[in-house]
């Protein structure tokens, strides 16, 4: 068994599809589904489920994925320390974060990176931060931003960055939106728009209903947080997001801070142990450059109008 091998085999079990993934191989079908018999053949079993339109992985197949991502993640890893060795810094480096984050500006900080280190081709994901977390730890991704869910698999390390407090995002007219905060309660029949399943506001607020004795019931669900703050903005639902959230839209749509029941929202960098030059690279300078950004983004201080007790 080749790691050329295993790459064909990932890239088509990843794209479910044999000639986009010659394409992104860049290499012939015909030279692809060869390689793959000849893995096949060699393992004593079929990988794949061929049909006209795409294929699917066979039990064998699920098997041997996870493993596969594993290896050739570690292939990268030594090939990249070697090269660090010499003095270079090469490689792929794959960035993961939940969008809007609230305390690093990530643009900004793959530029830097980039600047200092042209050779290593950086690859970005969005995603929610269960997602993202899993696939640091099973190697597909170095680095990622994420929000503490308490979900954090085993091996990967959570270095905090920042914290908010979580409020109730609202229309103007909205009869909360003149509240002087408001106890969790007041939520248990309001329609709500949330993210989707392992985003960290989806996670975080599900949690602090069922504490509070109610379901957690996003009528409106999303991926983005431009198409929530709209769907706040035409007042079809409440949202519950940390404060920055608030400074995108400050005069459309009104902040109510809840005086308890909500955990706090930990933007945290998620790593595995012994992560590579490049990754280390990252990551140190995340450590050096966001705390003061994330200054501005922490409760005390986001400048974001909350309406509160006194």
């Amino acid at each position: 068994m080749e790691l050329r091998q295993l790459e064909h085999f990932v890239a088509v079990a990843e794209e479910r599809h044999f000639t986009r993934a010659a394409k992104l191989l860049q290499i012939s079908q015909s030279g692809l589904s060869a390689s793959i018999r000849a893995l096949e053949i060699e393992l004593g079993t079929s990988l794949f489920i061929r049909s006209t339109r795409r294929v699917e992985l066979t039990a064998a197949g699920r098997a041997l994925l996870t493993d596969a991502v594993r290896t050739l993640a570690s292939a990268s890893a030594a090939r990249n320390a070697v090269a660090a060795v010499r003095g270079l810094m090469r490689g792929t480096l794959t960035v993961g974060a939940e969008p809007c984050l609230g305390s690093v500006d990530l643009p900004a900080e793959l530029a830097e990176f980039r600047r200092l280190n042209p050779g290593v081709e950086i690859r970005l994901r969005y995603a929610g931060s269960v997602d993202l977390a899993e696939s640091v730890a099973s190697g597909q991704t170095d680095v990622a931003l994420v929000v503490e869910t308490g979900d954090t698999p085993p091996g990967v390390r959570l270095l905090r960055l920042s914290t908010q407090n979580l409020i109730v995002l609202c229309h103007p007219g909205h009869p909360l939106a003149t509240s002087a905060g408001i106890e969790m309660d007041s939520l248990r029949t309001e329609p709500l728009v949330g993210f989707q399943a392992g985003w960290g506001a989806h996670v975080l607020t599900r949690r602090a209903f069922a504490a509070a004795g109610f379901d957690y019931r996003a009528t409106l669900e999303v991926n983005d947080v431009h198409p929530l703050l709209d769907l706040v903005g035409h007042n079809l639902g409440i949202a519950i997001v940390p404060e920055s959230f608030a400074e995108k839209r400050p005069d459309a749509l009104r902040a109510v801070a809840l005086h308890a029941g909500m955990p706090q929202w930990h933007v945290a960098v998620a790593v595995a142990d012994g992560p590579s030059p490049a990754a280390t690279a990252f990551l140190d300078q995340l450590l050096t450059r966001v705390p003061a950004q994330a200054a501005s983004s922490d409760a005390d201080s986001s400048g974001v109008s909350v309406n509160s007790a006194a």
